[in-house]
């Protein structure tokens, strides 16, 4: 099986999926797009199709020329998509309307530039998925709160995008929890705090940062919520309907197969709040909806069933997963409130 994750380069300890290229700390941009395998650019052609004539070359009078010709047909082009395809391989990557806006792998990684020159921000991860469709970076922003029993959350900003039209260049203030690297998107009031620029419009990185001024600033408060769930404690019947509510939720398409998948993944999620998962025994976690957060988050970047661990990532930052969370988030806000 091709793997999703084409490259990727990292600082620090190995990260949780257990992927990628390690780098000494502080590199210059360059650098990580190099190491990152993000030094390559995404090209457009118009699409272009062989044009061939129904019945060609029946009539006596035709000549060779015209026969070859109807044989491998005109060459004609469809002005209103384009293909992407990339620069150093020269393989397909998608194609997508004539007026998808693109952006580079190395725009994603300059965005960082003046964060980590100047704002303290460190790049931690950056990599390729699914062989160039996909690609982020992710930097911590010098943001670090301790819950009680010394359970560390450090902030960080992921910039992600696409070319293929399954995500919009989207900024993610994300918070990590430090004993057992689980992510998980800062949101307040119900809704995420990600900036998202579709590929309809050109990305303005400098417009995106001022948005994420806003974004940033609301680091203490999403932490004083994370507070709140670690000092509210949960009976043994709340959190088996918190898990309940989290992972059994359907869209009215229950099958029997997706009963036994909960049903293990219930199981699973409950062993880990009860003491198996990473700060389990946490006094911030034993016991405490943050507990109940923290073993959702762990089961959906650690343990829930994926092809792969480069499926896990991308599911976990930018597909179901992410939405497992972000559920599992705002049921845990719920119980607090």
């Amino acid at each position: 099986m091709a793997h999703l994750v084409q490259t990727m380069a990292y600082v620090g300890e190995t990260p949780w999926h257990n992927l990628g290229q390690q780098l000494p700390a502080k590199q210059p941009i360059d650098v990580w797009a190099r190491e990152a395998g993000m030094d390559w650019t995404i090209q457009e052609t118009p699409v272009r199709y062989m044009a061939t004539q129904a019945g060609a070359g029946s009539g006596s009078g035709s000549s060779a020329a015209s026969s070859v010709s109807d044989l491998y047909g005109e060459p004609m082009e469809f002005t209103d998509q384009k293909v992407l395809y990339r620069s150093d391989t020269k393989a397909p990557l998608s194609v997508v309307s004539a007026r998808y806006q693109v952006v580079q792998p190395k725009q994603v990684l300059e965005f960082y530039r003046d964060l980590t020159e100047v704002s303290g921000y460190e790049l931690e991860t950056a990599g390729v998925l699914k062989a160039g469709r996909k690609f982020w970076a992710l930097a911590r922003t010098g943001k670090s709160s301790a819950l009680k029993g010394n359970d560390v959350v450090n902030g960080y900003l992921l910039l992600a995008t696409s070319c293929d039209g399954t995500l919009a260049t989207t900024a993610t203030p994300t918070t990590v929890r430090v004993v057992c690297n689980n992510t998980l998107s800062i949101a307040l009031s119900g809704t995420s705090s990600a900036i998202k620029v579709p590929h309809s419009t050109s990305f303005d990185a400098q417009a995106v940062k001022k948005q994420l001024g806003i974004a940033v600033s609301q680091w203490d408060g999403f932490m004083y919520r994370m507070k709140t769930l670690s000092e509210r404690r949960v009976k043994s019947h709340e959190s088996m309907n918190y898990f309940l509510k989290v992972l059994c939720q359907t869209d009215g398409h229950a099958d029997a197969s997706a009963g036994l998948t909960n049903e293990r993944a219930l199981k699973k999620v409950q062993a880990m709040y009860e003491g198996q998962g990473r700060g389990a025994e946490l006094a911030a976690a034993k016991g405490t909806a943050w507990g109940l957060l923290c073993a959702v988050t762990e089961f959906v970047d650690h343990e829930r069933r994926a092809r792969s661990q480069e499926y896990r990532l991308d599911s976990a930052w930018f597909g179901q997963g992410a939405t497992l969370k972000q559920r599992a988030l705002e049921q845990a806000l719920q119980l607090a409130s």
